[in-house]
């Protein structure tokens, strides 16, 4: 197993996110085939274990708290994070972390994170009436948690408005990163900037939810040509353990047979070559596919709207390739009258734009993928029930 250095824990590279257990046919976690992936994740080296509050409907905590009871406290780590980008009322930091603790089976976590701090849950963790950043200060002073972080799915501006109030406190931090996104998602610039600040990166979605293990038959075919005896996916973790400020990488396995692959990938270090490196990246581009958007905004002074419809148009291109959660985070940041199906289609956008892309057909089909999307309809399902309660319904 392929271990890294934080602090004085020596932490396998590779860890088991329990975001994607495997489930019973009635949507319930598998805690046989659980319990048995992580006896093997054991055997072989892992030592840190990833959950949350919504994990599996708050069933994550306590399944992976019971099995790992029977285990020595000082054999494994154990992250999970505080649900700052879902709050509502109950949610508060106090009553939320005593209830982990009694959930997970243990008296301190080893590492914990303030859950997805993006564009919309940033007021959550700033305010000081709700007192989050005081809380969990105490609990770390406490020791009830040995060392504190925060996950992200914000775009990089807001990733960086959020390290120049805490980045001094925050220890490590966990992007969602991976070949794809390198370049989709500004993935480069955001482990730059952590790498800059001395702050270490924790990855997730190293295979995009699976995109990066189910390729095409033609760039499948190239990947074997170079390496036959490696899985696809290994690709993907192969180009994260060449990244030096990279000292965790989660996967959200949900089978024995993913386990196993995982596991083979992470028992050595097998460097990618500058070819290889290569052809991973001109793969990710021919995944895109994408609207080909300048992002000159000049489609935006025209907008009687005031739409950002270059960023629009990059959050529809990610949505193409795969739905991703950093995606919907931003739509669900925006305010109801700047989202796509705002659009009047006036055409203003389309004359001025040097591309000439048809922009009020691109945020119509845009909408039509959101509602196909399950993450993006229960976010419009809540914002209704909010605004019907605003107004006394």
């Amino acid at each position: 197993m392929i271990y890294r250095n934080f602090k004085e824990d020596s932490l396998s590279l590779l860890g088991f996110g329990t975001m994607r257990l495997p489930v019973l046919e009635n949507g319930q976690i598998d805690g046989e085939q659980t319990e048995t992936m992580v006896a093997l994740a054991m055997e072989s080296g892992v030592n840190y274990f990833d959950t949350a509050y919504p994990y599996h409907s708050g069933e994550s905590e306590i399944v992976i708290g019971r099995i790992l009871k029977k285990y020595p406290r000082n054999s494994y780590r154990l992250a999970t994070k505080y649900p700052g980008h879902q709050i509502v009322e109950k949610y508060d930091p106090k009553a939320i972390f005593e209830e982990q603790l009694e959930k997970c089976g243990v008296d301190y976590f080893d590492y914990y994170l303030l859950h997805n701090v993006y564009e919309n849950s940033m007021h959550i963790y700033t305010d000081e009436k709700i007192g989050v950043m005081e809380y969990f200060r105490e609990q770390k002073r406490l020791g009830k948690i040995r060392h504190l972080g925060f996950s992200s799915h914000g775009r990089l501006e807001n990733l960086k408005e959020f390290l120049d109030l805490y980045g001094d406190e925050m220890e490590f931090c966990q992007i969602q990163l991976n070949y794809l996104d390198w370049t989709l998602q500004q993935a480069k610039e955001k482990y730059e900037l952590l790498t800059q600040r001395g702050i270490p990166v924790w990855v997730m979605e190293p295979v995009r939810g699976g995109k990066l293990a189910s390729l095409t038959e033609k760039d499948v075919k190239a990947l074997k040509e170079k390496r036959p005896d490696e899985s696809v996916a290994s690709w993907s973790f192969r180009f994260l353990q060449e990244l030096p400020n990279v000292t965790m990488i989660l996967s959200g396995m949900s089978n024995v047979e993913q386990m196993k692959d995982n596991l083979k990938t992470f028992q050595n270090e097998n460097p990618l070559s500058d070819g290889e490196r290569a052809l991973l990246l001109t793969i990710a581009e021919g995944m895109k596919q994408s609207v080909p958007c300048t992002s000159c905004r000049y489609c935006c002074d025209g907008c009687p709207l005031g739409l950002d419809i270059p960023k629009m148009i990059a959050t529809y291109n990610e949505i193409v390739i795969a739905p991703s959660t950093n995606a919907v985070m931003w739509l669900d940041a925006l305010a109801a009258e700047k989202l796509p199906a705002a659009c009047i289609k006036c055409g203003k956008c389309s004359k001025i734009c040097p591309q000439g892309i048809a922009v009020p057909d691109v945020l119509e089909e845009f909408v039509t993928r959101l509602e196909k999307i399950p993450k993006w309809a229960d976010i419009c399902r809540e914002r209704e029930a909010l605004a019907k309660k605003r107004r006394g319904e």
